[in-house]
């Protein structure tokens, strides 16, 4: 997550010294400057999305594994699930 964090601080320093210098003096300069700062930001969010989604599908997969090896632990302990549920009910 920090990991993350430190990319998108270093993406914005980026952002603001390259436009930092930029001063639109027009109206046709002013609507470049806007577009290429919306499309910044769209570009931005689409890299964090699919950086979110694949955090996502690993831990999907994390979890997936984890059930597997309870699975497989209780099955070499000779504890089957009908008895756990039998015990909490």
């Amino acid at each position: 997550m920090s990991e993350l964090k430190s990319e998108i601080d270093e993406m914005e320093k980026t952002n603001y010294s390259m436009n930092s210098n930029i001063d639109p003096k027009n109206n046709e300069e002013l609507i470049i400057y806007v577009q290429n700062l919306l499309q910044n930001v769209q570009d931005k969010f689409q890299c964090m999305s699919e950086q979110i989604i694949g955090r996502i599908d690993e831990m999907g997969n994390r979890i997936d594994d984890l059930e597997k090896s309870i699975s497989d632990l209780m099955q070499q302990a000779g504890v089957s699930e009908q008895n756990i549920d039998k015990n909490q009910g």
